[in-house]
C-alpha cells in the first residue's frame, strides 16, 4: 500500500477550481492589508521615523512569513494536544503537505489555506507596531514578533479556530479574528507601551503626522484588503467557499466600516467643529475590526449598528488616552483593542439563526463570547509582558534618547524617508 503522500499524488482529489480562485485571491488581499497598514501607521508618525514605522510593518511580511512555514502552521492548525496546542511533524516547513492535498472538505488544496492563514499571522504583530512607535529598538522588534507569533499568536489560534481548540468546542464564535488577532494585538500594544514609556516628548511636545496624504490612503488599502480578510474566512464554515456566507460576509464588511467612518466623522464634526480626514480614517478602521468577529455570522442592518457603536466606543477610548498615561502612539488598542472587544460581545447580541444556530440575543452566547474576551486579554497581555521584560532585560527595548531624537530611520537604518 502507497504511502498518503504518495497515493494523494497518484489519485489526486477534486479541487474546486472556484473555491480555489476565491481563496488564492483572498490571501493576496489580506497581504495587500500589510503594505496599507505601513502606510496607515506611516503617515502618522513625524517626519524622521516614518521608514522605521513602515518598516515594522514589512517585515512581519519576512520574518513571520518563514516562521509560519517552519512551524507557526504546525502549531496553529496542527493535530491538537489536548485542545491547547497543535502539533504534526508533517507540517514543519510544509514538507507532508503535497500540492493535491485538500483541506479539510473544502476542496481547495491545503497549502492555499496555509498561505491564506500566514497572512493573518503577519499583520496581527504588525498591528502592534501602532502602540510603539518612534522609541522601539528594531532589533527587539524583530525579536518581539518572532516569539509573540510562536508563544501567544499560534495557540491562541489554535484554541478559537481549530476544530479540536478548547474554545471553538465551548462555543467561542470569532468568524474572522476579532479575538484571535485585534483583542490579542490591542491587549499587547497596551502592555508592551507600558513597558516601554511614552516618547520622550509626550505629551507636551508637538507630535504631528507627516503625511494624512499616506494615511487615508494605507485606509484605502485596508479597507479593500478586509473583503479577502473577512470574506475569505468562509473557507471555515462553507463549500463552496465562495458562497452565501461569503457573500454575507463581504456585505457586512462594507456595511460597517461604511457606518462607522460616517459615525466618527459626524462624532467628530459636532465635538470639535471639523471633520477631519485622519477621524474618518479611524472610524473606517474601527469598524472593520468590529465587524471582523460577527462578519458571517450578523445580518446587513446589524452590521451598521456595529459599525456606528465601534466608531462611539473607540473615538472615546481615543479622546480619553491621554489620562491613562500610556502612550499608544497611534491608537493600537484604542481602536483594534476596545473596537475588537466590542464585535466579539456584539457577535453573540447579533448572531443569527442560520448561521450561529442560536437566536439573536441569546445569552448563552454572550457570556461564551465573553469568556472568549476575558481569555484573550489575559493570556496574550500576561505572555506579552513576559516576552517583553525577557527581552528588556536582554536586548534592551529602548532607542537611545539621542537616538530617539534624532529620529529612528538615520539612527536606525542610515537613511531618510525624505530628502528636502
Amino acid at each position: 500500500m502507497a504511502p498518503p503522500l504518495l497515493a494523494t499524488i497518484l489519485s489526486p482529489p477534486a479541487i474546486d477550481s472556484g473555491s480555489t480562485a476565491w481563496m488564492l485571491t483572498s490571501s493576496a488581499l489580506v497581504l495587500l492589508m500589510i503594505p496599507g497598514l505601513a502606510l496607515f501607521y506611516g503617515g502618522m508618525v513625524r517626519r524622521k521615523n516614518i521608514l522605521t514605522t513602515m518598516m515594522q510593518s514589512f517585515v512581519a511580511m519576512a520574518v513571520i512569513g518563514v516562521q509560519w512555514v517552519l512551524v507557526g502552521y504546525s502549531l496553529a492548525f496542527g493535530k491538537s494536544i489536548g485542545g491547547w496546542i497543535g502539533w504534526t511533524p508533517a507540517y514543519l516547513g510544509l514538507n507532508g503537505i503535497s500540492p493535491q492535498q485538500l483541506f479539510s472538505d473544502k476542496s481547495i488544496p491545503e497549502l492555499v489555506f496555509v498561505m491564506f492563514q500566514g497572512k493573518f499571522a503577519i499583520i496581527t504583530p504588525a498591528l502592534i507596531s501602532g502602540a510603539v512607535a518612534e522609541r522601539m529598538k528594531f532589533s527587539a522588534w524583530v525579536w518581539f514578533i518572532l516569539l509573540w507569533s510562536t508563544f501567544i499568536y499560534c495557540p491562541l489560534a489554535h484554541w478559537v479556530w481549530a476544530s479540536d481548540g478548547w474554545l471553538y468546542k465551548y462555543g467561542v464564535l470569532d468568524f474572522a479574528g476579532g479575538t484571535v488577532v485585534h483583542i490579542s494585538a490591542g491587549i499587547s500594544a497596551i502592555v508592551l507601551a507600558r513597558i516601554l514609556g511614552a516618547r520622550r516628548d509626550y505629551p507636551g511636545g508637538a507630535i504631528l503626522p507627516n503625511s494624512l496624504v499616506l494615511t487615508l490612503t494605507g485606509a484605502g488599502l485596508l479597507w479593500f484588503g478586509w473583503f479577502g480578510f473577512n470574506a475569505g474566512s468562509a473557507v471555515a464554515v462553507e463549500h463552496p467557499v465562495a458562497g452565501a456566507t461569503a457573500g454575507l460576509a463581504f456585505t457586512t464588511t462594507q456595511a460597517a466600516a461604511a457606518s462607522a467612518g460616517l459615525v466618527w466623522m459626524l462624532l467628530e464634526w459636532n465635538h470639535t467643529g471639523k471633520p477631519t480626514s485622519l477621524g474618518l480614517a479611524s472610524g473606517i478602521v474601527a469598524g472593520l475590526v468590529a465587524i471582523t468577529p460577527a462578519a458571517g455570522h450578523v445580518m446587513p442592518v446589524w452590521a451598521i449598528v456595529i459599525g456606528a457603536m465601534a466608531s462611539v466606543l473607540c473615538y472615546g477610548a481615543v479622546r480619553l488616552k491621554h489620562r491613562s498615561g500610556h502612550d499608544d502612539s497611534l491608537d493600537a488598542f484604542g481602536v483594534h483593542g476596545v473596537g475588537g472587544m466590542w464585535g466579539a460581545l456584539a457577535t453573540g447580541v447579533f448572531c443569527f439563526q442560520p448561521v450561529a444556530g442560536l437566536l439573536a440575543g441569546h445569552g448563552e452566547q454572550v457570556v461564551k463570547q465573553l469568556v472568549g474576551v476575558i481569555v484573550t486579554l489575559v493570556f496574550a497581555g500576561g505572555g506579552t509582558w513576559i516576552l517583553a521584560t525577557l527581552l528588556q532585560r536582554t536586548l534592551g527595548l529602548r532607542v537611545s534618547d539621542a537616538h530617539e531624537r534624532d529620529g529612528l530611520d538615520i539612527s536606525a537604518h542610515g537613511e531618510r524617508g525624505y530628502h528636502l
